[in-house]
């Protein structure tokens, strides 16, 4: 069976790569160019980076760098955070990023993103979409920034598909984020099978057999891991790292 996406999805915080734990205590991981160095080495298959402070910082993503970042790479090379108007799109997509991921932007002002597909095509576009349960009541979307949303998580994921009208969907879970207890299966193939575009499953990874699970029992286009593609193990020093694709394939 031929092996679907992986994707290290790297967190950046305006200086540095840092890893979260269920989006809070950000450890210092290192310096975001080494680590695209090695994964070139590795022969990855695309390479997502988030600024996690960019918007809560209400700042420009730091265009200069992303463009050092995006030069350095030689896989598909994927941006979010602080992306706020078509210009900011425009100036990214000419450095070199191949997809801006989209998240608060959608609740702030969606004609924007309909207006960047209109122009750069719905594949160059991807919407984060961080999800969680709470301890009583049924999962609903994360807001960091403390927005209301209207819709439930169902209905999010169909506007953001056929209504705003992005290429692909990236499925973030808060509550395994950095936790290595594996991904959030059962919410993701539910989500899944309500849209018709490529969907990322995102947050929990810490095994070959979590990534075996989520790549072939489930409906999922990619894979992203966190935790795996800067630690050693569980509990262990910093490495980056990205599995063994033998490991992974299933004949």
């Amino acid at each position: 069976m031929a092996l679907k996406r992986i994707i290290p999805f790297l967190l950046y915080d305006g200086s540095g790569l840092v890893k979260t734990v269920k989006f809070k205590n950000p450890s210092y991981i290192g310096d975001p160019i080494n680590a695209i160095k090695i994964y070139n080495d590795k022969e990855v298959d695309e390479l997502i980076l988030i600024d996690i402070n960019a918007s809560k910082q209400k700042r420009k993503p730091h265009f200069d760098k992303i463009a050092d970042m995006a030069s350095e790479a030689f896989m598909p090379f994927a941006y979010g955070g602080g992306v706020k108007t078509f210009e900011d799109f425009a100036k990214l997509y000419k450095i070199g990023v191949e997809k801006v991921i989209v998240n608060s932007l959608i609740q702030e002002n969606p004609e924007v993103i309909k207006k960047v597909i209109s122009q750069y095509g719905s594949q160059a576009v991807v919407a984060c979409v961080d999800f969680k349960k709470p301890l009583f009541g049924p999962k609903n979307v994360f807001s960091y920034i403390g927005r209301k949303i209207k819709f439930n998580l169902n209905e999010y994921i169909s506007y953001l598909a056929n209504d705003i009208g992005v290429g692909e969907l990236m499925l973030y879970s808060v509550d395994k984020d950095g936790t290595w207890e594996g991904y959030d299966v059962d919410i993701i193939e539910e989500l899944i099978n309500i849209v018709d575009i490529p969907v990322i499953a995102c947050g929990g990874c810490g095994s070959i057999t979590d990534l075996k699970h989520i790549l072939y029992k489930s409906n999922v286009n990619a894979a992203a891991i966190g935790s795996m593609a800067v630690y050693s193990k569980k509990g262990m020093g910093v490495l980056i790292n990205f599995p063994k694709r033998e490991t992974i394939i299933i004949e």
